[in-house]
């Protein structure tokens, strides 16, 4: 009998081993990156300037920010070499940093390299990017546009910082690894079609991603775009998405179109710029001061696409200081 359960346990181990060395090494099952060389056209460098700055906000997220500062723009030195972190006390399942973008890093990556980073999930290596990298959302984008961003990354000034390396908490470290596939490119939609073409820009925004609450780790199904995801700071206050649904008390449809595109437009006022905190204001995650520069077209089309969707009655309590601070 103890021999018997020996064998039993043996067996156990041996397959948990084996699953294990599956997970990691096998996976993530995505295809070898395509090889290709993309032309950087004038039309391309513009619009990828334009995604890349503005719309998808990859400079954004691939730079420090300066939360001193009213809504946290960018420390100029630190532009596209990574850095900023998600991190458990954040709420993440461990440690997550952003990765340098510019040519010091990415000059050893082919551009199908880079194409396959944006829409499958995987860095140069093969690795798992962590899905705080919205490339469940790029996928839909059109080759051009993926196109036009791996042109203009190539023109950023390169930047010699060395992010910190990611660290994952068990079994997000494995389960990471499920979350890339393949991917095929979407198409931009007419731009006359406000709804389908604003829908096509609220994904390249990666609006979703911090409007929509989870629990466990998951968005909650039925309340996207409902608002009420915690976005916390280091001094442990906290700002909670909004709500972008058209409800008309609790969510955008409070607001017309021309008050709509004034919430981002207004920041291209100077005193936005190097706005210091006033004393006990919680800050902003919201990018702001990047997302002002967006087209009046643009925003009018994504709130075309917002007012179509489900009004969700979401009364959100935005910001919320730290008792203890």
């Amino acid at each position: 009998m103890k021999k018997a359960l020996l064998i039993l346990l043996s067996v156990v181990v041996l397959a948990v081993a084996g699953l294990f060395a599956y997970v990691s090494l096998a996976l993530p099952n995505v295809a070898e990156a395509e090889e290709i060389n993309i032309e950087a056209t004038p039309e391309r460098l513009a619009r990828g300037q334009y995604l890349v700055e503005t719309v998808s906000g990859c400079v954004d997220c691939h730079s420090k920010r300066d939360f001193t500062k009213w809504a946290g723009p960018i420390k100029p030195e630190s532009k596209g070499g990574g850095g900023e972190g998600w991190t458990e006390e954040m709420g993440l399942p461990g440690n997550i940093y952003s990765t340098n973008i510019t040519p010091t890093n990415l000059a050893d990556w082919t551009d199908g390299e880079i194409v396959r980073a944006i829409v499958s999930g995987v860095n140069k290596d093969g690795k798992a990017l962590f899905p705080v990298m919205p490339y469940h959302n790029f996928r839909h984008a059109s080759k051009e546009d993926i196109y036009s961003i791996v042109s203009y990354l190539r023109t950023l000034e390169p930047n010699n910082n060395i992010p910190p390396e990611r660290t994952l908490n068990f079994p997000m470290s494995l389960i990471v690894n499920f979350i890339p596939s393949d991917a095929e490119f979407g198409e931009m939609p007419d731009k006359a079609n406000m709804i389908e073409y604003g829908e096509y820009m609220t994904k390249l925004a990666a609006c979703a991603d911090c409007h929509t609450p989870m629990e466990k780790g998951e968005y909650i199904e039925g309340m996207e775009f409902a608002g009420g995801m915690d976005l916390i700071f280091e001094d442990g206050s906290l700002c909670r998405s909004a709500n972008l649904t058209p409800d008309k008390e609790t969510g955008i449809g409070r607001y017309t179109e021309e008050e709509f595109v004034n919430l981002f437009k207004k920041y291209n006022d100077s005193i936005y710029i190097d706005k210091p905190l006033d004393e006990n204001q919680v800050n902003t995650m919201m990018p702001w001061l990047v997302y002002k520069d967006m087209t009046e077209y643009d925003l009018k089309a994504i709130y075309s696409y917002l007012s179509s969707l489900k009004p969700i009655n979401n009364r959100i309590t935005t910001f919320e200081k730290n008792k203890g601070s």
